[in-house]
């Protein structure tokens, strides 16, 4: 049970990492941004919300932010 709310509180931060770096980038819209980097509304949607996304995904996120994974994880994630 310990490693599945570990687990949570990760995709919960990773999810806020993305919201915050987004609006942070001028994107009041989460589906203006999406639709922009080709990435599904419906599902940037969940990611900012916390659900699980595949390295891939976020990786490709990343790379729409114009960050590098150092970047993008030196912050909300202790």
């Amino acid at each position: 049970m310990a490693n599945e709310f570990s687990k949570e509180i990760v995709l919960k931060n990773l999810g806020k990492r993305i919201k915050e770096i987004r609006i942070a980038k001028g994107y009041t819209s989460y589906e203006y941004f999406a639709y922009e980097h080709n990435i599904s509304r419906a599902q940037f949607g969940r990611y900012e919300r916390g659900e699980d996304l595949r390295f891939s995904t976020l990786a490709k996120i990343i790379q729409a932010f114009n960050m590098s994974l150092e970047e993008f994880f030196s912050e909300g994630f202790d």
